[in-house]
């Protein structure tokens, strides 16, 4: 079987490096490039997050500012293997040349300041995915866990506006549910949700309902599938994941699905999976549940890089 392509929507290796150490090039942790080597063609959209408790005595702005400089440093460091694109052309290019694609997230917009002219600063950096929050509430809207009744604000509407007119993806992981619906209500093209389950395979506020998938649908977004165990649920195996797809599939979200295993960011991992590596193994585990090679390959790749290619255009 040739080598798999893989587009992952989700990963904190920068905060994982900032805090423990370590490089991209090669560590012990979920995410490395040595790794990314193995497939065919590699894409992963890298989060710039941060608590407070992470750096203390530093603000947002400056949090933002030494995980962006991680990030500049390891893409100059790797400058041979991997290469930092905004758009799907770039990742294309990047992968004629042999080289892999890393794209640039922010999750939590605190980081941004909420504030419109950060986003625009964030975009020029090659910021081209950002959580309006995470868990704690904020300027923007509530979240899954907190003020969990709060949608988005004015403030919050015109930070999404201003997203989808810069090429922003805006990504809902996390996001209350009535902030969920303000995102859907506000953006006329695709949104997603990079890191996120199906609520029905197992009830967690971090997980979407079927409504909401379907509306994720019908923006031509995608929703990729956490690998996080709390998310999972169930015996959080490799079967209970691919419960959690066949689900989606059922909807009709053959071409929504992608992967955003919340790599570095979470552990235990379902089915004792290591690292971006058991992505091969998950591979091949639907492969012989009667997953096809096209279906599997829109799933792995194709469908994250479809809603990249429709979105982050500048």
């Amino acid at each position: 079987m040739p080598a798999i392509n893989v587009f992952d929507g989700h990963c904190d290796t920068v905060l994982k490096c900032c805090l423990e150490g370590g490089s991209f090039g090669c560590n012990p942790y979920h995410v490395d490039l040595e790794r990314g080597k193995a497939f065919g063609r590699y894409a992963q959209f890298f989060a710039l997050f941060g608590q407070p408790e992470d750096f203390p005595g530093l603000t947002p702005r400056e949090t933002f500012e030494r995980e962006h400089n991680l990030f500049s440093r390891e893409m100059k460091a790797n400058a041979s293997v991997i290469t930092h694109c905004r758009t799907a052309e770039e990742a294309e290019n990047a992968f004629k040349a042999g080289k892999m694609a890393a794209f640039l997230s922010v999750e939590g917009a605190e980081l941004l300041d909420c504030s419109l002219e950060r986003l625009e600063e964030a975009h020029a950096l090659g910021v081209r995915a950002v959580n309006p929050t995470w868990n704690r509430a904020n300027d923007l809207s509530g979240t899954n866990a907190e003020n969990t009744d709060k949608g988005l604000t004015e403030q919050g509407r015109a930070f999404v506006r201003k997203a989808e007119a810069l090429g922003v993806l805006v990504d809902v992981s996390h996001l209350s549910d009535p902030g969920f619906w303000d995102v859907a209500d506000t953006l006329s093209g695709p949104f997603f949700a990079s890191h996120s389950n199906s609520r029905s395979v197992f009830s967690h506020p971090r997980n979407l309902t079927d409504r909401q998938f379907t509306a994720i649908i019908e923006h031509d977004g995608v929703a990729g599938v956490n690998l996080f165990t709390e998310f999972v649920g169930g015996e959080a195996d490799l079967e209970t994941v691919a419960t959690h797809l066949d689900h989606w599939l059922e909807l009709g979200g053959e071409k929504n699905i992608a992967l955003g295993g919340d790599l570095d960011g979470c552990s235990p991992l379902a089915g004792n999976m290591a690292g971006i590596q058991d992505y091969e193994r998950l591979y091949n585990f639907l492969r012989l549940r009667g997953y096809s090679q096209p279906l599997l390959q829109d799933l792995f790749f194709n469908n994250l890089m479809r809603v990249v290619s429709k979105v982050c255009t500048m």
